[in-house]
């Protein structure tokens, strides 16, 4: 039926969105917008600030910024550079990058499936500073302040068997950063936010939660030190699609009648399905680029 039916999104901005509609203020939510025309860039600022507000918007304590570029679908180096750079100001910004910090930054999700490949990819292209550094000092590197960067890729566990948690926690142990930056593929509610919205959070990430197979969250009360979540999504549930293109035919419908409609199409097996780009191969090695040089730029000397 469809009172067990929920809309499947990673996103802050759009479980914001379902209250808009209503009209309804959440209390204990602030949201702030920001478009830069220039750049056809919307960056929306949403603090959880109460249990109330979380309750509510079914998300952590915390702040998520969400910006959304639509022109990130296409090949143009150098307006992914200007959302590298805007990308690292709000890095900058949650990291605390005024002082020097210890970074181990964590690539989640399968290499070998495309749309999950994100965090992978985006560990290839990252510059590691922390082994330089430990073996030559800051003279290594050539500049007085350095931040020590490294990175891990866990795999999924039907790889190696073990939760992805188990597996940072041994090298947090081992390596003891400062801060972890972990970035994941998620899911959106909105097929026009896939591949062109980059999420951001100091409340972290949970493995596997864009297709439902949730694992162990990875955050401060987990990992005993802050995480930062980075997330694209890559992935809209097909039961959202399906939900939405006939509810919009049958609006004329009474609400009861709709329910009792839609509960008897969208089936527990349609949950199990997920639809993403088929350009997602291209799409996903260029967000990977534009966030791995976000990354290199908010870690980089002043």
């Amino acid at each position: 039926m469809l009172g067990s039916y929920r809309v499947r999104t990673d996103l802050a901005v759009e479980s914001k969105e379902k209250f808009e509609k209503d009209h309804v203020e959440i209390k204990g939510v602030a949201i702030h917008e920001k478009y830069q025309e220039e750049l056809d860039l919307r960056t929306t600022l949403v603090r959880i600030e109460t249990d109330h507000g979380a309750r509510v918007m079914e998300k952590p304590k915390g702040t998520y910024i969400t910006m959304e570029a639509p022109n990130l679908v296409v090949p143009d180096e150098d307006y992914h550079r200007e959302i590298s750079r805007e990308l690292a100001h709000h890095l900058k910004e949650l990291l605390h990058l005024e002082k020097e910090r210890s970074v181990l930054v964590v690539g989640l999700g399968n290499r070998d499936i495309t749309p999950d490949a994100l965090g992978p990819r985006v560990i290839q292209n990252l510059k590691i500073t922390r082994h330089i550094v430990k073996e030559y000092g800051k003279a290594g590197m050539g500049e007085e302040k350095v931040h020590l960067v490294s990175s891990l890729v866990p795999g999924v566990m039907a790889q190696t068997g073990m939760e992805t948690m188990e597996i940072i926690r041994g090298v947090i142990a081992e390596t003891k950063p400062d801060v972890v930056v972990a970035i994941d593929a998620l899911a959106a509610r909105s097929m026009k936010r896939l591949n062109c919205t980059i999420q951001i959070t100091d409340t972290g990430i949970n493995p596997g939660s864009g297709v439902l197979n949730f694992r162990t969250g990875l955050n401060q009360e987990s990992l005993g030190i802050p995480v930062i979540g980075i997330g694209v999504p890559t992935v809209v549930d097909a039961a959202t699609i399906v939900h939405d293109a006939i509810a919009h035919l049958l609006e004329s419908l009474e609400e009861a009648e709709m329910e009792e409609f839609l509960g008897e199409l969208i089936t527990p097996r349609l949950h199990s399905m997920f639809v993403t780009p088929k350009d997602v191969d291209e799409t996903v090695k260029m967000l990977s680029y534009t966030i791995s040089e976000g990354l290199n730029m908010a870690f980089a000397r002043e």
